[in-house]
């Protein structure tokens, strides 16, 4: 019976907060034509205070879609254009000599924002992935000997381009690990395509209203967290990702060959505020499996590295995960 009371109670807060959602949405479709996948996944890392890695072909609106949501948004917002010559300083910024005073003063770098955009993040050489690291994971900076905290909320949404490798760098495990969704972005369907060929062909900006403040997403992470998750729904969270590390335990025989690492107890912690956050799109103050189902992959596809043997056996990490999908028993 108190369960029941608390989920009308969460469920009444989230129709409260349903209009907020709305009309973000209905501002993003007024710029970015289909994308509704990516579009909802930005939010969800938003709402969540989860990083974001966008993975896609040049074209598909990736910055369009991030710099659309950060107009939408009463927020500070900064993009950085990743390049092989970039600079631990540019990012974070570097302290500046006073010849009046013989002081040396903080100069701020532009992760000093609520919203980052990391284009190309894999452009940059190891040094500047290691300072963005810090940002991202202890959001704070070290210029000098002091430390300075970022602001709240902050996120990180990166973009990369999978087909081009030449000037590339890979990203490190222990960064790749920090982003809570990598988001694969496809190409539009032809019906939406043509409605891009419209909508963008006069080569104007389209203006958006400003439909959510700072204030309003730290509310509607509130709600987020109030979401119910039964504890069957958590032990099947656990399910999948022991079954990334140690497949045979799980009687999934035929994929253990195919796996080098699993994901990481990071991935179960996002997984769960994921699908919270996906049960609260759709205004459900409960987490079912279709939750986990409809965001795991994004959450696990960056964290699971194949091995050598599915790589001769052309298998990459989303098949593997989608093969634990559907063979990890559901609640």
């Amino acid at each position: 019976m108190q369960n029941a009371i608390d989920i009308h109670a969460i469920s009444e807060k989230i129709q409260q907060q349903a209009p907020l959602v709305d009309r973000v949405f209905s501002e993003m479709d007024r710029v970015i034509v289909g994308q509704r996948y990516m579009v909802e996944r930005m939010l969800i890392g938003l709402i969540c205070g989860g990083h974001i890695l966008l993975e896609g072909v040049p074209g598909l609106a990736k910055t369009l879609t991030v710099s659309t949501l950060a107009r939408i948004l009463q927020a500070s917002f900064k993009r950085i254009q990743f390049t092989p010559d970039l600079l631990p300083a540019d990012l974070t910024g570097t302290l500046i000599y006073n010849p009046q005073d013989g002081a040396f003063i903080p100069k701020m770098g532009p992760v000093f924002a609520n919203l980052v955009l990391a284009d190309e993040i894999n452009r940059a050489p190891a040094k500047v992935q290691s300072a963005l690291l810090e940002c991202m994971q202890e959001r704070q900076v070290t210029i000098g000997d002091e430390t300075y905290g970022l602001e709240d909320p902050f996120l990180v949404m990166a973009t990369q381009n999978p087909i081009e490798q030449e000037g590339t760098y890979p990203l490190p495990e222990a960064q790749v690990d920090r982003f809570m969704l990598k988001v694969k972005v496809t190409y539009p369907s032809r019906q939406d395509e043509r409605m891009i060929l419209d909508r963008m062909a006069s080569g104007g900006d389209i203006e958006v209203q400003h439909a959510l403040s700072v204030d309003q997403v730290l509310q509607l992470r509130e709600v987020v967290e109030m979401v119910y998750i039964d504890d069957k729904i958590k032990d099947y969270i656990v399910d999948l990702v022991h079954a990334t590390r140690f497949p045979e335990q799980m009687g999934l025989n035929e994929i253990a060959p195919l796996i080098e690492h699993g994901a990481s107890p990071r991935a179960t912690i996002f997984l769960v505020r994921a699908a919270r956050a996906h049960a609260f799109l759709r205004q459900r103050a409960y987490v079912t499996p279709e939750d986990v189902k409809a965001i795991g992959a994004d959450v696990l596809r960056h964290r699971v590295v194949a091995s050598y043997e599915a790589e001769a056996e052309e298998v990459d990490s989303e098949r593997i995960v989608q093969q634990l999908f559907d063979h990890v028993e559901v609640p």
